[in-house]
């Protein structure tokens, strides 16, 4: 989908909208939080959160590190 907005002031910041329809398709809503990435194509909106999958990363590499431990302590 194509859809075109416009940036408009806000305090000393600036903003733009989303329309409705694009929202819900995407499952966001007002209040949510989004990260806005560079990209050589451009600007990316996404509420993927590029430092909680490092650290899911860096949890599933312990995780196999030191399954026997963590067995043990879930077993107290």
């Amino acid at each position: 989908m194509l859809a075109e907005t416009t940036i408009r002031g806000i305090g000393n910041s600036a903003g733009l909208t989303i329309p409705k329809d694009l929202l819900d398709r995407q499952h966001l809503e007002e209040g949510d939080q989004v990260h806005l990435v560079e990209t050589e194509e451009g600007l990316l909106i996404t509420p993927y959160d590029p430092d909680f999958e490092e650290a899911m990363d860096a949890y599933e590499e312990g995780a196999k590190t030191y399954r026997n431990s963590l067995r043990a302590l879930s077993d107290q």
